[in-house]
């Protein structure tokens, strides 16, 4: 830690210390972090020194550490369970593993009341947009009402080829909606990665406010590097956060940024950034 980062961090547990301990920005977002960002940090002390910052939740966390956040008053927000990134639903050969791994992931979050689950297209391979947004629909609708049955939203992530996942294929929002559309469940949404759309296609809140019906989750991260969400990075997020919560949007808005600087001071700020 930097002395001006000991600094700012002493002056905001000041200012905290001053509200009390468990004083929180006040906010009409449930905020999340997601715990692969801050996995140098033992999970005890992160959940919380999140819940003291005014977390609500936890993303990307599974069943070992579900109990560790309980304790702090965080609800794991989000799990992953087996899904990995290049292998999803665009492709048939994949859905009889998909619906056996994810019976078993939504069982486990059901029990323990969490709230979401993340899925992916896979990458193309070669595969065609419209067959790979065809077989996504095949695969997710074989496992909706498994999904309705628990209460248990199915996230389908939009993420960036560009740059992070090549060859990614619900790589553009448009895209995922008509793949919500063809599904057709209250219990399977998108999760909409502000960080990889701004690279992909910009144009955030009027998207979002285009689409929010299909959007169950959010994800942040600054643009470009994914790093703070501060006067470094090209998007105005207050006012993307405002957006979203003028929408009366009620998942969760998840911090996913990689922090460069002292990672608590720099949650802290996002999250008081975030609140509106």
């Amino acid at each position: 830690m930097t002395r001006r980062s000991a600094l700012l961090t002493t002056g905001l547990a000041l200012g905290a210390a001053s509200r009390g301990v468990h004083a929180a920005p006040a906010g009409r977002l449930k905020q999340s972090v997601a715990r692969w960002c801050y996995a140098k940090i033992p999970i005890d002390d992160l959940c919380r020194q999140a819940a003291e910052i005014g977390c609500k939740g936890m993303d990307l966390v599974e069943p070992p550490d579900w109990p560790v956040c309980r304790k702090y008053g965080l609800t794991p927000a989000m799990t992953s369970g087996k899904a990995k990134i290049p292998d999803g639903f665009n492709r048939k050969e994949n859905h009889d593993r998909l619906e056996k791994e994810l019976q078993e992931t939504i069982a486990a979050a059901a029990e323990a009341k969490v709230p979401n689950v993340i899925c992916f297209s896979g990458n193309r391979r070669g595969l065609p947009d419209d067959q790979g947004k065809e077989n996504c629909i095949i695969g997710l609708r074989r496992v909706k009402k498994m999904a309705e049955d628990s209460g248990v939203t199915l996230c389908l992530e939009l993420l960036n080829s560009k740059v992070n996942h090549k060859d990614y294929q619900c790589d553009h929002t448009a895209w995922g909606v008509e793949v919500m559309k063809g599904v057709d469940s209250p219990r399977v949404k998108l999760l909409y990665d502000i960080y990889h759309m701004q690279i992909m296609e910009g144009d955030i809140i009027r998207t979002i406010r285009d689409n929010i019906q299909y959007i169950g989750h959010f994800h942040t991260g600054g643009v470009p590097d994914r790093h703070e969400l501060d006067d470094t990075q090209e998007l105005q997020w207050r006012t993307v956060a405002k957006a979203i919560a003028d929408l009366n949007f009620q998942g969760y808005f998840a911090h996913e940024f990689v922090p460069v600087r002292d990672p608590i001071t720099s949650l802290r700020q996002a999250v008081e950034l975030c609140s509106v």
